[in-house]
C-alpha cells in the first residue's frame, strides 16, 4: 500500500519518537513509549484529508521530540 505523504511524515515522526526514547535510561524508556503511544492515538480519528490539523500536529510533535530529546529531560509522565 502506497502512503501519502503527510502519512510517511507522521510515521516518521513516530519512528522518531521510538529512536529518542531508546536513548533514555532503561528504567524510564516505556515512559517516553507510552506517552509517544498516547500522543499519536489522540488523533488516530483524524479525517486524512484535514491537512491543516495533521500539519499542525506534526509542527507541535517535532517540536516535543525536540524537547524531549534533550540529554537534560530523564523522565515523562
Amino acid at each position: 500500500m502506497k502512503h501519502s505523504g503527510l502519512q510517511r511524515e507522521v510515521l516518521s515522526l513516530y519512528r522518531t519518537c521510538l529512536r529518542e526514547s531508546r536513548k533514555k535510561p532503561a528504567n524510564t524508556r516505556l515512559h517516553f513509549e507510552l506517552y509517544a503511544r498516547t500522543e499519536f492515538d489522540k488523533s488516530i480519528g483524524l479525517d486524512k484529508k484535514d491537512f491543516g490539523a495533521i500539519e499542525y500536529l506534526l509542527r507541535k510533535g517535532r517540536r516535543q521530540v525536540d524537547m524531549y530529546s534533550s540529554p537534560g529531560i530523564r523522565d515523562i509522565r
